[in-house]
């Protein structure tokens, strides 16, 4: 048994949080040190709290689970993070481990699957329920990473996607990522390049397949066939 634990629970529903809630603290010494509901809420929160392990939604709004990890093990490797999905993908898990994850287990799981997994984090092994343990043992997740457009994008093109495939205008994108409206233009006119994509529909679909959006998230304001408008180049005034 292991006898105390400072957590911090992501999750952009407060219904789910407080469920983990209840869970994590019905054992003994343990406790839920804070919660966040999005991503970029999280990142803050672990640089504030610093808790011994992070229960992480990967299906959070502005800034998704799998980058939200990327930014919190980035300031801090040894951060122990556990991820919580609804989905029972490959994808999912080649993600975690790619991102150096200690464990990844369905929501629908947590009940029986939470504190198990925790204790087997926190005597530093590694936690994959069993619905999505089969993955991990596959060939391409034992360090033979997967060559594709999506590991030529950058920290911030992943964010920049997240925020236009939930429906962000590149004004909101600017503003939520502290950058001119200018560099947000130009990050996403290489993203578009990068990915041969055309239209908000592609990116949203790129975004769905890719894990950086969920498919019941947001969806855009626009037209799905509606026309990305691209920016001539760089403006070197941002």
């Amino acid at each position: 048994m292991i006898p105390n634990l400072r957590m911090l629970i992501a999750d952009d529903h407060e219904i789910v949080r407080q469920g983990l809630r209840a869970l994590v603290e019905s054992h003994p010494g343990w406790q839920v040190c804070g919660e966040a509901a999005d991503g970029w809420d999280a990142v803050h929160k672990a640089r504030e709290l610093k808790p011994d392990v992070i229960a992480l939604d990967i299906g959070m709004p502005n800034l998704n689970g799998l980058e939200a990890a990327r930014e919190i093990l980035r300031e801090n490797p040894r951060t122990k993070i556990l991820f919580l999905t609804i989905y029972d993908t490959e994808q999912a898990v080649k993600s975690a481990v790619q991102i150096g994850a200690k464990g990844l287990i369905l929501k629908s799981d947590a009940a029986r699957e939470l504190l198990v997994a925790v204790e087997a984090i926190l005597r530093n092994s590694t936690y994959f329920s069993s619905q999505t343990s089969q993955a991990i043992l596959r060939p391409d997740l034992r360090g033979h990473r997967r060559s594709g457009e999506k590991d030529t994008l950058t920290r911030r093109e992943k964010q920049v996607i997240q925020l236009l495939a939930e429906g962000k205008s590149t004004k909101e994108v600017a503003s939520m990522l502290n950058l001119s409206v200018k560099t947000a233009e130009t990050h996403r006119s290489n993203i578009m390049g990068k990915l041969g994509l055309h239209s908000v529909s592609e990116l949203v679909l790129y975004a769905v397949r890719n894990s950086i959006v969920q498919p019941f998230g947001s969806t855009p304001t626009l037209d799905d066939n509606s026309p990305v408008e691209i920016p001539d180049g760089p403006d070197s005034s941002s």
